[in-house]
């Protein structure tokens, strides 16, 4: 059995997102995309209803290239509880 990872928004948006011009941005955005090619399928992926909401706002275009990395992976429920972490 893989290792369970959750995704938070931030990755997606790193891993779909323009090239960036600021240096900081584009070594996050390098990083997943990395991560992403060589990495995933050695885990489990998960996001939650709340990453999905925060995916699909802003721009239509880039809202539905987040959606559509997304759209596959395990969505786990929101609790009460993980609210409060």
């Amino acid at each position: 059995m893989r290792p369970l990872v959750y995704l938070k928004t931030s990755f997606i948006s790193y891993l779909t997102a323009r090239p960036s011009r600021d240096a900081r941005i584009v070594a996050r955005q390098r990083s997943s995309r990395d991560w992403w090619h060589t990495r995933r399928a050695d885990y489990e992926l998960c996001v939650s209803q709340l990453v999905e909401s925060e995916a699909s706002q802003g721009d239509a275009v880039a809202a539905a290239e987040r959606l559509s990395v997304i759209r596959d992976l395990l969505n786990l429920e929101v609790t009460e509880d993980s609210l409060l972490t």
